[in-house]
């Protein structure tokens, strides 16, 4: 028996090491996955099939979901009836960060935009129940996760008014986040009308394509004339604490103008896919719209179906055009060697680099992984903050003149295996007013010392070392 299973585990493990060989595209996964598969028998190589492969590059893969909708992006470029779009920036840190993004994500930066802050579960669920009673044509939703509970239900009571009121409601959910959306809890929004689809839907045929990619992006479209997007998902724990990390705070964007165009595009690629009926390109989708603002805003989406890792390039390039400080603040930061060696080099060349993280993270993994990144950034004078509360926002603010919101983490899983959303806005008042929230939490009592965090204790250091070592596979 002993030597059927030593067979069996030599077996499997070379299987896998060669396809690590072939496949493998970063050589710090390459050896956390070689890693892994020798020391946990047959549990490594398990995993390692389901969530490290890079399908991407099989032809199934291809042909089946990545091509079409890789396709579907190239085709639909760029939106008729742009006039307000944005063609040449004064200054050049705008319009290489804009021009990057028009090549990998094939959306816009657009003038006449009123965006707004908002900034707590209270503000962002109430905006957004206010835009749905408003709405007269069309309500248009998708979300990572619709968890049950008193935020969904006003949802559904809203929604079913709206149907009564010939408004059309299209809903879209991650499978893998929404997993309770299943049954009677989904066919509940079905029976009033509301036409629901899951996005990948994890299905025994479709499992090796869809378990590792998920839709992670939370965006409303209301009427093609406001739009919401960030990093708030549907869930109770925004509004009161339903574990020990409390409430959790967010940042979310209301958007009003021409710009919403670019999230109806998104929602519209992955709705065709989702619920696999006709193209929604028709002009009431996407109305003209007047200038509402003065804020220059601009989309980004990215995912396993684009040719570049489109989040990663915009955070790659906000940090290298900046030339006098860098805030960051995102509950997963895991950057990985490629964006961290960027952070530790505006470091070195005089930008003042803040990162601000929570204390305690609701992933053990994640929070000794972001720990384990410390030590080498304020070795380079970068200043870390931990907030004491459990603070979701993803944000990024150059110079004070260029601010990100939106789904993204700093995290090998945003830039390599999610789809995800980010709003872009060229706006000293807006990045100001987002900078001094940041600055808010920055305080003493929340500084990380250098000689005090070396002395952490030596598990402490263990389980970063740990942490760290599974971080490429996050």
């Amino acid at each position: 028996m002993n030597t059927v299973f030593w067979l069996a585990y030599i077996a499997v493990t070379l299987w896998s090491i060669v396809n690590i060989i072939f496949n493998g595209s970063k050589a710090t996964k390459m050896v956390s996955w070689s890693l892994s598969v020798i020391i946990f028998p047959f549990l490594g190589p398990l995993l390692y099939y389901l969530f490290g492969i890079n399908r991407r590059k099989f032809k199934l893969f291809k042909l089946k979901q990545t091509e079409k909708r890789r396709l579907y992006s190239e085709t639909h470029k760029e939106l008729e009836g742009g006039e307000q779009s944005v063609h040449q920036f004064e200054d050049y840190k705008r319009n290489k960060l804009a021009s990057l993004i028009r090549k990998n994500s094939y959306l816009a930066p657009y003038k006449g935009n009123n965006v707004t802050l908002l900034n707590s579960g209270e503000e962002a669920f109430g905006s957004i129940f206010k835009a749905i009673e408003e709405a007269k044509d069309f309500i248009h939703l998708q979300y990572y996760i619709l968890a049950e509970g008193m935020l969904l239900d006003k949802f559904y009571e809203l929604f079913e008014k709206k149907v009564k009121e010939g408004v059309e409601i299209r809903m879209l959910y991650d499978s893998f986040g929404s997993n309770s959306m299943r049954g009677k809890r989904v066919k509940r929004f079905i029976d009033i009308g509301v036409k629901a689809f899951p996005t990948m839907p994890i299905r025994f045929g479709n499992l090796l394509f869809t378990l590792n990619y998920r839709n992670h992006r939370k965006i409303i479209i209301i009427d093609g004339k406001v739009g919401f997007t960030g990093g708030f998902n549907v869930s109770d724990k925004y509004m009161k604490p339903v574990s020990e990390l409390g409430v959790w705070q967010d940042l979310h964007l209301k958007i009003e103008g021409p710009a919403v165009n670019s999230l109806q595009r998104v929602f519209v690629k992955d709705y065709h896919f989702a619920g696999k009926e006709e193209l929604l390109l028709q002009d009431k989708y996407f109305p003209k719209v007047e200038p509402m603002g003065d804020t220059v805003a601009q989309i980004i989406s990215s995912g396993p179906d684009s040719r570049y890792p489109a989040i990663m390039q915009q955070y790659l390039a906000m940090i290298n055009i900046a030339t006098k400080r860098i805030c960051i603040a995102n509950p997963y930061f895991i950057p990985g060697e490629p964006v961290l060696e960027a952070i530790r080099i505006a470091a070195l060349s005089g930008v003042e680099v803040t990162l601000l993280t929570p204390k305690i993270s609701d992933s053990l993994l994640a929070q000794y992984s972001m720990f384990s990144t410390f030590e080498a950034l304020l070795e380079v004078g970068a200043n870390i903050y931990l907030r004491p509360d459990f603070s979701h926002s993803k944000v990024i603010i150059i110079d004070g003149e260029i601010v990100s919101v939106g789904s993204g983490n700093f995290d090998y899983r945003s830039f390599e295996h999610n789809f995800e959303t980010n709003a872009i806005l060229y706006d000293k008042e807006k990045a100001s007013e987002i900078e001094e929230l940041f600055l808010k939490h920055c305080t003493e009592e929340a500084k990380v010392d250098l000689d005090k965090f070396k002395k952490r204790s030596p598990f402490s250091k263990f389980l970063e070392g740990l942490a760290k070592f599974f971080s490429p596979l996050l």
